[in-house]
């Protein structure tokens, strides 16, 4: 895409471009009020060689458009507290808000070429990363992003000219960083590592576009019309709905809900002379999986009353309370409501080293969602890919991931129910939805039985966990939990 780039000169007035750019920008402009109308977010990816121009255009970009509903990002060298994160994870904090832009000043491009050329990422780190940024881009496009990814040209000689000139004085020297000389220096290295990349992320659904930016106003010109041409399409395809994926992960047969015994007994004195010796081994594995920086992310679903918050603190009762945090899932905030469903959840996810306890998570979309009509049919079978998706870029950053399901049968819920009904100081933990959820348990049982059947794989397994007797569900828990990370460590 840029080993044989054509640069053209368009021999177009000057006067002409400048009308075209006003006209253009107006366009933009008009365009804001139709995003926020349709509820549909923008997210511009600007790349390209160090002095080709990336801040100048967006300024451009940005002249005419109400400054309440964009955001310009510098998307440099990731800090000490991201690269504690998955590769994609910095980028995804900072998507946009539904019916508004964000500009990225470089991104994950930019990024993953540096790692490449420093040695920091090897050839299979650069197919893993590259299929993740495949994987992101799809997905925003799915969930009604309009998503425009853009690389700005320049030839050799006029990227060391421009570096020259910025050198030259002492109010722009600084915009010379150490990474542009090392461009012009390295520009056959670099040519090749950025071509591989592009090649590899130029879809049908999220294309790359190349522009000629010798000329910056001519620039601007082909940009604007990129970007106004793409919110257009967005507004008129809005209700065509994407495809369901159906990729391939290695799944786990897992048994119906119907199939699991749960006649399990343990004494309270079995319960706890075992407990006291899990959480002690299970505190000495956290401190080594601290050592180690192996972050572990651990879901928690299950019916209602089942015993996921005993099971939860006697799971975290073994931990350094510096080294996790649990996270009670409600029904998503009006912000997290307007981004891509599984936002909420990257922005929890733990630093490696640490743990992560979701409180219900983002099966709730193929739950909930799914049964109360908070999300169209479409979006619920799309979400068992997107999920398997998310779990394999948790695994291949180095994650454990580790999913209960806390399962109970109908009657012992009953009586869960009227005892905390019935009982003073626990009314609270029974609302009227609790009771609405109960009558519909065989539509929750078949939805949960698909769930765990198409999310269970062998990076992210489910486990379902026998929970009639709570003291046997809490053993059986940090059991798992401790064979879990013995595997790894």
């Amino acid at each position: 895409m840029l080993k044989n780039y054509e640069f053209r000169r368009y021999q177009m007035p000057q006067e002409e471009i400048k009308a075209l750019v006003k006209q253009k920008r107006e366009e933009l402009a008009a365009q804001q009020l139709l995003l926020k109308e349709h509820k549909l977010p923008v997210l511009v990816l600007i790349e390209g060689w160090g002095a080709a121009g990336k801040g100048t255009l967006i300024g451009n970009l940005i002249k005419e458009l109400d400054p309440r509903f964009f955001t310009v990002i510098n998307m440099d060298v990731p800090a000490e507290r991201e690269k504690r994160k998955p590769f994609l994870w910095r980028y995804m904090e900072q998507i946009p808000e539904a019916g508004k832009f964000v500009f990225f000043d470089s991104g994950w491009l930019d990024e993953l070429a540096e790692d490449v050329l420093d040695g920091r990422a090897d050839e299979a780190v650069l197919e893993q990363r590259m299929q993740q940024i495949r994987t992101l881009e799809r997905q925003l496009k799915d969930n009604g992003y309009v998503v425009v990814k853009l690389f700005l040209q320049i030839p050799k000689e006029e990227q060391k000219q421009r570096q020259k000139k910025l050198s030259g004085k002492k109010d722009t020297s600084w915009r010379v960083a150490g990474k542009d000389r090392r461009q012009v220096k390295n520009r056959e290295a670099y040519e090749q590592v950025y071509d591989r990349i592009l090649e590899a992320t130029n879809t049908g659904y999220v294309p790359w576009h190349v522009v000629d930016a010798v000329d910056k106003r001519q620039a601007l010109l082909q940009v604007l019309h990129i970007l106004t041409n793409q919110i257009h399409q967005a507004v008129e395809n809005e209700r065509v709905l994407p495809e369901i994926l159906h990729r391939d992960y290695p799944l786990l047969k897992m048994p119906l809900l119907s199939d699991v015994p749960l006649n399990q007994e343990m004494t309270k004195e079995e319960y706890k002379v075992r407990l006291k010796a899990l959480q002690k081994k299970l505190k000495k594995l956290h401190n080594r999986i601290y050592r180690l920086r192996i972050p572990v992310v651990i879901a928690y679903e299950g019916w209602d009353a089942a015993g996921k918050g005993g099971n939860i603190k006697r799971l975290t009762s073994a931990l350094d309370p510096r080294g996790f945090e649990v996270h009670p899932i409600a029904s998503p905030e009006p912000h997290e409501k307007a981004r891509h469903y599984l936002w909420r959840f990257y922005h929890r996810l733990p630093k490696d080293g640490h743990i992560a306890i979701f409180d219900r998570s983002w099966y709730g979309r193929v739950m909930v969602e799914r049964m109360e009509g908070f999300c169209s049919e479409n979006d619920w079978k799309r979400a068992y890919n997107e999920i398997n998706e998310f779990e394999k870029e948790l695994s291949d950053w180095g994650a454990i991931v580790v999913k209960f399901w806390v399962h109970i049968d109908k009657e012992t819920q009953l009586a869960r129910f009227t005892e905390r009904q019935n009982t003073p100081g626990k009314e609270w933990k029974i609302t009227e939805e609790d009771w609405r959820n109960r009558e519909k348990w065989d539509a929750y049982e078949e939805a949960v039985d698909e769930m765990i059947a198409r999310t269970s794989t062998e990076n992210a397994p489910w486990y379902i966990v026998q929970s009639n007797n709570k003291y046997y569900a809490r053993i059986q828990a940090i059991e798992i939990l401790i064979a879990e990370i013995e595997k790894r460590v």
